[in-house]
């Protein structure tokens, strides 16, 4: 009997990927296939008052130079720019649409050529002249002119009379910066033209049927003449969730030239999309001297364009975390001559969950507690924000299995009182908390009557383990070896899936597999009932199950027929069956994820550099599919938190609008050499109320509190509070 839920099972991808065998959306190859280069803009804000791109055209190879002023035709109507996660308010950006400059970095101009290097060169041709417009790039001098966002918190009480007669009082603002997405696979798109008007489209992309629809509506075509496809990204977290800006232009590069187009983005260039928005969080806690927290003040204050009105609930976990009878929320946004912002791995809870657990950290200091005990003694069994059960929350498991793990009860109260050699040592923890989401998925099955089945499905996988985890439900929910299962992806004709983001495809897809297994369960048993001499003529449908490539009575092993038997008899070489699956709405339960995560910081005394030598995540997160990619998911979700606490963060020159490190030589990410033991438990958290798999998901948990936990250690260390990211040496030096 197959048993693959659960295990560490391989990629079913991993031969395709370290064999060079998987193409990614800039390696499809089509006859005649020209070249793209994009020309950005070098002002912030104004309008294109005149292109001269002659010297261009007359290099050889060039074919075109696309601008406003001479692109095919794209739609006029906001709404036909609206993908499936734009944000509500607002104009979507079009480019190469009109002269107006709204961010530096901004695309103006496609070169076209028969190679890659000629279009390059020939962008550098190219003669823009500008009006520029005043223009501001800077969240604090916006910072007055910020307006409030509505959001789902409810306020409590009375917190600004609860916090003033609170017995200890913390209150304090914490800095997150912009932070933008440097995967290693840059954006990119091969658009195929087929000679009849119709185009295929690879994309890089976190939702195929999404940029499906999205380039349909903006070129009027029908959803038959344009196919996107996309089986394999390498690495999107977010940034991929809406089609970007230059699949617009490699389709515009097609229609123009009625052929095939590549275009990839430099890295630089990758540094005009979108990024976690620079945030500016202030929380105020007031305290009973026990630790019974008596009020909660959470404001959020992010950057979002001038365009479009983008925000991420950064303050809903400190609305549901802790109980606190007294609590008030308020998200604000300052508009930005930038792009918009865009979804970041755990979008609102990197940053708010950052701010809410540092302050616990110095809440924990004033009152002279333990951070766990605090914790704990605040702790909640119920969702504060709609005072609602969760359907499963083993937080408490994660303190004390994480704490144990690390060696948390030999930790020394006292700043500065921990040493190794030269080195100040720092312990910190901090809670992680995630939504624990499902959508309305679709999946076909192809059962052969060899024994081989085919599972398809649009959704992507961004790297997480897509393919893996649904060949190990089909083999489970089919009976047969994994080594039977193909899983096709990434392809806007196959069944609807929604975008791949929030953590929510494990569960949404999985189900959706499960569900249609179960009709070709039905179909089975239907068949084998049929049978002459069936050993099953007696069984009801309840009673048998699909095993070892059988059909096998549950009460009675040895009653068994096999499913190839089955099909031959009933004279069919092909069982196909596709289902969408939905989740029955439930308003009575909280559902979610929760972590705890344990940090140790080594700190040269003398030159303040940091290391974080140790980290600790236990993570709650329902039933774990995969424990080995589970595990690889958590790993990176570690890595990131440690960059996001000690590397990362996008400089802008304010003076001219534009980004000074864009680049992954001045814009720093962790490497081998910053990173050291991380070990992930993942706790028993049986869940039989979310779905029937028990599944939640994992993407974003992982970096959900780690940045907090480093922080509360390099205080610990050090006894210095740095509450703007990231910590670098000056900041503690200064």
């Amino acid at each position: 009997m197959t048993n693959y839920i659960g295990t560490a099972t391989s990629r079913v991808d991993g031969r395709a990927k370290v064999t060079g065998e998987a193409r990614y959306a800039g390696e499809f190859n089509a006859g005649g296939l020209a070249y793209g280069s994009v020309i950005v803009a070098n002002i912030p804000k104004g309008r294109i008052a005149r292109v001269d791109a002659s010297k261009a055209l007359r290099v050889e190879g060039v074919l075109d130079v696309l601008t406003h002023q001479n692109r095919p035709r794209m739609a006029a109507m906001d709404q036909a720019w609206k993908d499936d996660v734009a944000p509500e308010e607002g104009s979507p950006f079009r480019p190469l649409y009109d002269d107006k400059i709204l961010f530096s970095g901004q695309p103006v101009a496609l070169v076209l050529a028969e190679e890659w290097e000629i279009a390059r060169y020939a962008a550098t041709l190219v003669q823009i002249e500008y009006e520029t417009q005043a223009f501001v790039t800077d969240l604090h001098e916006r910072r007055q002119q910020a307006f409030v966002v509505e959001k789902p918190d409810k306020p409590r009480g009375d917190a600004a009379q609860a916090y003033a007669a609170a017995e200890v009082r913390h209150e304090a603002e914490y800095f997150i910066p912009t932070e933008h997405h440097n995967p290693m696979e840059l954006f990119a798109s091969t658009v195929t033209w087929n000679g009849d008007g119709k185009l295929t489209v690879y994309d890089k992309t976190q939702g195929v049927q999404n940029v499906q629809r999205y380039l349909c509506s903006i070129f009027a075509k029908k959803p038959d003449d344009l196919r996107v496809i996309s089986p394999f990204v390498g690495g999107a977290f977010g940034a991929g969730l809406r089609p970007q800006y230059q699949v617009v232009l490699a389709v515009l590069g097609a229609l123009a030239l009625e052929r095939s187009v590549r275009l990839v983005l430099t890295r630089q260039q990758m540094y005009g999309l979108g990024h976690r928005p620079a945030t500016i969080e202030r929380l105020s806690l007031g305290a009973k001297s026990d630790g019974t927290l008596e009020a909660i003040t959470h404001e959020a204050l992010a950057v979002t364009s001038q365009f479009e009105d983008f925000s991420r609930n950064d303050t809903a976990w400190s609305a549901q975390l802790y109980k606190s009878a007294n609590a008030t929320y308020v998200h604000r946004l300052a508009k930005l001559d930038v792009p918009t912002s865009c979804d970041m791995r755990a979008p609102g809870a990197a940053t708010g969950v950052y701010a809410l657990e540092c302050a616990m950290d110095e809440l924990a200091v004033a009152l002279k507690l333990d951070p766990v005990e605090l914790r704990l003694r605040c702790y909640s069994d119920r969702d504060q924000n709609e005072d609602l059960p969760y359907t499963s929350k083993q937080l408490r498991e994660c303190y004390r299995q994480g704490a144990a793990a690390f060696g948390w009860d030999k930790r020394t109260p006292a700043p500065r009182s921990m040493r190794d050699g030269a080195d100040l040592v720092g312990w910190g923890m901090a809670t992680g908390v995630w939504e624990a989401l499902q959508m309305p998925t679709a999946a076909r099955i192809v059962l052969g009557a060899n024994g081989h089945a085919e599972v398809s499905c649009a959704a992507s996988d961004i790297g997480t383990g897509t393919y893996t985890i649904l060949a190990q439900v089909a083999a489970d929910t089919l009976g047969l070896p994994i080594e039977n299962i193909s899983v096709k992806l990434g392809d806007s004709t196959l069944p609807q899936a929604p975008v791949e983001g929030g953590s929510w495809m494990a569960a949404s897809a999985s189900h959706a597999v499960v569900a249609t297994a179960e009709d070709i369960r039905k179909e089975l048993f239907a068949l084998a009932k049929k049978m002459k001499a069936s050993p099953l003529g007696n069984a009801e449908l309840e009673d048998v199950t699909l095993a070892d490539g059988k059909i096998v009575s549950r009460l009675d092993a040895d009653s068994s027929v096999s499913i190839a038997d089955v099909m031959r008899h009933g004279g069919i070489d092909r069982i196909e069956r596709e289902k969408t699956n939905s989740f029955p709405e439930d308003i009575s339960h909280a559902r979610n994820t929760h972590s705890a995560v344990f940090a140790e910081v080594k700190i040269d005394e003398q030159l303040g550099v940091i290391r974080v030598s140790r980290v600790v995540s236990a993570v709650a997160a329902g039933r774990i599919l995969n424990t080995k990619t589970a595990h690889s998911q958590i790993m990176g979700g570690v890595v990131w938190g440690i960059g996001m606490a000690l590397h990362e963060e996008t400089l802008f020159d304010h003076r001219y609008g534009r980004i000074m490190n864009a680049n992954i030589a001045e814009y720093h990410v962790p490497v081998n050499a910053d990173i050291h033991d991380i070990q992930v438990i993942f706790v028993d958290e049986p869940d039989r109320i979310i779905n029937p798999l028990g599944i939640k998901g994992l993407g974003e948990i992982g970096i959900v509190g780690v940045a907090a936990a480093i922080a509360n250690a390099i205080y610990h260390a050090t006894g210095k509070r740095v509450r703007d990211l990231p910590i670098t040496l000056d900041k503690l030096q200064g």
